[in-house]
């Protein structure tokens, strides 16, 4: 087995609270990005372990094992989590991981995700439904939509029925 394979051949479940964080990622993410972790899990199952040092230090992954602290993954998971071990023979190498492995998920693009909201939107899916797993507000959906404010509001209201207004007055 050669090097660029070996991280997947220590593939295991542990215990959470036995990894650590580093003392060294540059990165932030906002407890609404957090919450678009949880659900992208909850959506789409674990799909990426945790990338630790020998020492269980983390190398990449840390925002995946804050959430697997917090319900209902903490449950769910039974308070583990999956990780792979990289072995390194230069510490610095861990931090060029970490800084790697954050700025190789790059940036999503105006235009394609325009394409993606119009296309799930054709295949009629609702406003809740794309703002909940994409991680969107409303207005953050409509302005990906290009549509009218009009043609907005009446997908928003699709499916749900209203009564007449009516006008009451005191006597």
């Amino acid at each position: 087995m050669d090097k660029i394979q070996a991280p997947l051949s220590t593939l295991q479940w542990i215990d959470r609270d036995k990894l650590k964080a580093n003392n060294y990622n540059p990165n932030r993410v906002l407890a609404e990005n957090l919450r678009l972790l949880t659900q992208s899990i909850l959506t789409n199952g674990w799909t990426l372990p945790i990338v630790v040092a020998p020492d269980l230090t983390i190398i990449d992954g840390f925002h995946r094992w804050t959430v697997a602290g917090q319900e209902p993954l903490l449950s769910m998971l039974g308070g583990k989590v999956p990780i792979v071990i990289v072995e390194h023979d230069d510490e610095d190498k861990n931090v060029y991981g970490t800084i790697t492995h954050n700025r190789a998920r790059g940036q999503h693009l105006l235009e394609p995700m325009k394409a993606i909201v119009k296309n799930l939107i054709a295949k009629g899916k609702t406003m809740g439904e794309i703002g909940k797993e994409l991680g969107m507000k409303p207005e953050e959906v409509f302005r990906l939509s290009d549509f009218t404010r009009d043609d907005f509001l009446k997908l928003m209201t699709r499916g749900t029925e209203y009564s007449m207004a009516q006008v009451i007055t005191k006597y």
